[in-house]
């Protein structure tokens, strides 16, 4: 029986929870660097990624040469059982990696959420404090804790009533929005008056970037003032580098374009290449302030994901991914600036590296009804695309940085031609 995306989708609505979105109506075959085959034989090109998750594409060979061989040898022992050399040398890698003139250590999990709210354990056993400060239109996750830190209700929390007490938010700066640097701290400043004093705060979250909130990056003067802020009030700060990790801002890590580290960073998504790892690195004080057995998970830290993090590693080293992330980045805001130029719906494109934003306004104010159209119509001529923001208006490129330049050129023609249509 020949598969149809139509066909899939109705069993996909009758057996999966609706809970689970899906924003493209396809389903995929095969895929390979940044293209994608669905079951009905068409090819798109990827400017997905899987949410920031293939930065080295789909199937890097190298990535699936050292997967295939972990399987050879072992799929499982759960690390807190019978340990392995992959997990240790990932751990060391992320300790070089991660941006700090200190001495540090990682532990590995599973998923980004899993990252987040150990990190908040770690900050809340080294402070003996409760309380976390986090921004407007942050994301953190979609498990529990992590929901009460991310900034946005629908629809992550909606109909789930209140989250976890003991989080308190703060603005995140965008002079676009009317936030000012300013402000941002003042608003820190608001809840130390009002919500809890310092003494009760053990971290300060936020995304150097901001992922599904829009793509807006701090300052190094505003990380540098929260630097500063924290170390007053012997608050650990936490850089959530999920979305912005592995490269994709042109640096390894985005905070190395701050000027100033963080306490711990988390780190997900495209790290292991598609395969699901995820961690936390941070100063070897705090990260040992948590006894053993008060970290892990039974699937933390797999051998298999462990090798194809060693493996992105060598690629990023081999085949210059951070100098590569820079021109991407490049040709992406060259390309979509001379659209700006044509289409005044186009209020904005900003990105660090190759993490790209597009954000769309009419007359002064946030424009989300084009979005959806944007995608679909992105989709239909063959590519793939994202939106995020608080207000659902903004587009986001996170193109594979593997991704021949002939083929970004022709995802670019396609987002132009979509725009046109869109627009006009």
């Amino acid at each position: 029986m020949t598969k149809t995306n139509d066909g899939l989708m109705a069993r996909r609505q009758a057996a999966v929870a609706q809970g689970v979105g899906q924003i493209h109506p396809i389903f995929t075959e095969r895929a390979e660097n940044a293209t994608v085959w669905d079951v009905e034989g068409r090819e798109y090109i990827d400017f997905a990624g899987g949410i920031a998750v293939l930065n080295t594409g789909h199937l890097h060979p190298k990535v699936k040469a050292a997967v295939a061989a972990q399987l050879d040898a072992f799929s499982h022992t759960c690390f807190m059982v019978l340990g392995y050399e992959s997990y240790i040398a990932v751990c060391e890698k992320l300790n070089h990696l991660v941006p700090g003139d200190f001495a540090k250590k990682t532990a590995l999990f599973t998923s980004g959420s899993e990252a987040v709210e150990n990190a908040v354990k770690v900050a809340r056993a080294y402070t003996k404090r409760a309380g976390v400060i986090a921004f407007t239109s942050g994301y953190h996750g979609r498990t529990m804790a992590a929901l009460a830190l991310t900034g946005k209700v629908a629809p992550y929390s909606k109909g789930m009533g209140l989250m976890s007490a003991n989080v308190f938010r703060a603005e995140f700066p965008c002079e676009m929005h009317g936030v000012s640097e300013d402000d941002a701290i003042e608003s820190i400043e608001r809840i130390f008056k009002n919500d809890a004093e310092p003494a009760d705060i053990a971290a300060i979250i936020l995304e150097p970037v901001q992922g599904e909130g829009g793509f807006y990056a701090v300052t190094p003067s505003f990380m540098k003032r929260l630097r500063e802020l924290c170390d007053n009030h012997g608050i650990v700060l936490i850089a959530d580098e999920v979305q912005t990790g592995a490269g994709r801002t042109g640096t390894f890590f985005a905070m190395e374009q701050m000027g100033v580290a963080a306490d711990i960073t988390t780190f997900a998504k495209s790290i292991a290449g598609g395969f699901p790892l995820s961690g936390i690195t941070g100063k070897a004080e705090i990260m040992d302030a948590v006894t053993a057995g008060g970290l892990g998970g039974t699937y933390g830290g797999s051998p298999i994901a462990c090798a194809a993090a060693l493996a992105v590693i060598e690629v990023f080293e081999e085949e210059q991914l951070l100098t590569r992330a820079n021109d991407v980045g490049n040709k992406l805001k060259t390309a979509l600036k001379d659209m700006q130029a044509k289409y005044p719906q186009i209020a904005d494109v900003r990105g660090l590296g190759a993490m790209i934003a597009i954000e769309l306004m009419e007359d002064g104010v946030p424009a989300p009804q084009y979005s959806a159209k944007i995608l679909a119509e992105a989709r239909n001529r063959g590519l793939i695309l994202l939106s995020c923001g608080t207000y659902g208006n903004v587009i986001r490129v996170l193109v594979p940085l593997t991704a021949p330049d002939a083929q970004i050129d022709a995802g670019l023609a396609i987002m132009d031609g979509t725009f046109q249509a869109v627009f006009q």
